[in-house]
């Protein structure tokens, strides 16, 4: 299904292709497992606390805001081929992991904000030298 689009999309990844292991997969990362709609519904995680978010680095916190925003671009990408189809949502939704999705990133933010204001605190704090 997706074969003519990932050879037009292949340099449209933003994985770098100097990276070990990398696979160009263009639209196929769009889509779970490959499939326009999943065939089961899958058991699913919680939103991710503040206080656990608190404990990350700047580094894995950015690392988890793509991989959220991933998950947000497949969820969106299925609600999509729903509608499409003209698959009627009670037979198949995913508001609550969209949900999820939102309040992880919304979590984050404020982190990240608490940890801007607390920094420039500190740098008012410190006398100009």
């Amino acid at each position: 299904m997706f074969g003519r689009f990932c050879v037009l999309t292949r340099q449209l990844s933003t994985r770098r292709a100097t990276q070990s292991g990398f696979v160009g997969r263009g639209l196929e990362e769009f889509f779970e497992n490959s499939q326009r709609l999943p065939a089961t519904r899958d058991q699913t995680g919680r939103a991710w606390s503040a206080s656990e978010l608190r404990q990350k680095s700047w580094e894995d916190l950015q690392k988890l805001w793509y991989v959220v925003l991933k998950e947000r671009n497949v969820l969106a990408s299925q609600a999509e081929e729903t509608r499409r189809l003209s698959i009627p949502g009670k037979f198949f939704s995913n508001k609550s992991r969209v949900i999820k999705c939102k309040k992880s990133m919304a979590r984050i933010k404020t982190v990240l904000n608490e940890r801007r204001l607390a920094w420039e605190e500190a740098q008012k704090a410190t006398p100009p030298q």
